[in-house]
């Protein structure tokens, strides 16, 4: 049986999910807490992929095929309360025409709704509406849904290390044996031997290539978001305009988050928060719920997306959020290691589908993807002693 490393846990947690359905030994490490990188630091969109339509129609299509399925694997991580985009201006107006096209072209149901009917659902919104939409969205909790994944890969046999941080990637002519991993909790070095490495470290997924002397296109991008403490909408509320700073607030049990920014960033350890940027989000969200504007900061803080970056000048709110999966033998003569970067939390089922037939097709192993229709087990069970596959 082939012995898989996944490096990541964030996203590796589905990664080790679909790897263990299809029969390998799953080794998975992480330096810190489970899900304390990106995955776990976002606002908790579940993306219909409207947000992307009007710049990013692939990331569209991507998100709105994995809404559907994780609605239907994992319901207890979500709130599926749908989103309405907003129009305010005539500049957001300008957008209309477009906003249905290419929704209809991305397969997002867009209603068109009355704007006295969406006063009518969120009375908090700016009275001035001149068109708004209604579309799938939904709220995720950007810590318990990637548990879910994690408990069910637990279930199914995945050694799950939190505290191990790789130090070392051992190779020979050419070829990864294995990893050297320091314990943060016994303070132990030791080796783990592997037939395969996952690279799946989101914004630090360079950082880890780089010790095999590869070089990929993932940069971290930072963003702002923040948290003020009521429940402004039932409903996740967009701008209806291309994703830019400041235009989405999203319900998160008794808060109301709202982001966000974005910048090319260096060091995904930076977490040097730029207070300007808070006041920027509180002004630019109250232009669509008006009270957000009388309300103090309850909360603020920082996450680094992993963006596939060719354009060191590009804009980075226009950047495409899709993923890619590298097998370094085949572009840089590394056999047995493979990144997995980019994507979206909503996209990391598939993220790890992607991964998972790729490593089938290495492994000559003709096993097809299941976690389409697998309901995953609640987060809790991680947390449960109990038996496990094995």
């Amino acid at each position: 049986m082939e012995h898989i490393i996944i490096i990541g846990g964030g996203i590796g947690g589905a990664v080790a999910h679909d790897l263990c359905l299809r029969g390998f030994k799953v080794t998975l490490l992480e330096k810190g807490a489970l899900v304390s990188g990106t995955t776990g630091r976002h606002h908790g969109l579940l993306h219909s992929g409207a947000r992307y339509v009007l710049h990013d129609l692939e990331t569209a299509r991507e998100c709105m095929v994995e809404n559907r399925i994780l609605r239907r694997i994992a319901p207890e991580g979500l709130e599926q309360n749908d989103g309405l985009f907003v129009a305010l201006s005539d500049e957001d107006m300008s957008h209309r025409p477009d906003f249905i096209a290419q929704c209809r072209a991305a397969g997002i149901p867009a209603e068109e709704i009355e704007p006295a009917q969406a006063l009518r659902l969120e009375p908090n919104l700016n009275p001035e509406l001149k068109s708004v939409f209604r579309v799938p969205d939904a709220t995720m909790d950007a810590w318990r849904l990637p548990m879910h994944f994690f408990a069910t890969a637990a279930f199914n046999g995945a050694d799950i290390r939190p505290y191990t941080e790789v130090t070392e990637i051992i190779a020979s002519a050419n070829t990864v044996q294995g990893v050297n991993v320091f314990d943060h909790r016994t303070h132990r070095t030791y080796a783990i031997k592997a037939d395969l490495i996952i690279n799946a470290t989101g914004p630090w997924s360079a950082r880890i290539a780089a010790m095999l002397g590869i070089d990929i296109p993932v940069r971290p991008v930072p963003g702002v978001m923040v948290g003020v403490a009521e429940r402004l909408t039932n409903k996740v509320i967009n701008r209806l305009h291309p994703a830019d700073d400041g235009d989405i607030i999203i319900p998160q049990r008794q808060l109301s988050l709202l982001g966000t920014t974005a910048w090319l960033g260096e060091d995904p350890d930076d977490f040097d928060l730029p207070r300007d940027q808070v006041q920027l989000i509180m002004k630019l969200c109250s232009e669509m719920v008006p009270r957000i504007g009388q309300m103090p900061v309850h909360s603020a803080w920082m996450a680094s997306r992993p963006v596939i970056v060719h354009d060191q000048n590009a804009d980075p709110t226009k950047i495409s959020r899709t993923f890619d999966c590298i097998d370094h033998a085949q572009t840089d003569g590394i056999e047995g290691f493979v990144s997995l970067f980019g994507g979206k939390a909503t996209t990391m089922r598939a993220m790890a589908e992607t991964a998972a037939d790729l490593i089938c097709a290495k492994t000559g192993r003709n096993i097809s993807c299941s976690t389409q229709d697998r309901v995953l087990l609640h987060y809790r069970c991680f947390f449960r002693p109990g038996p496990k596959k094995t």
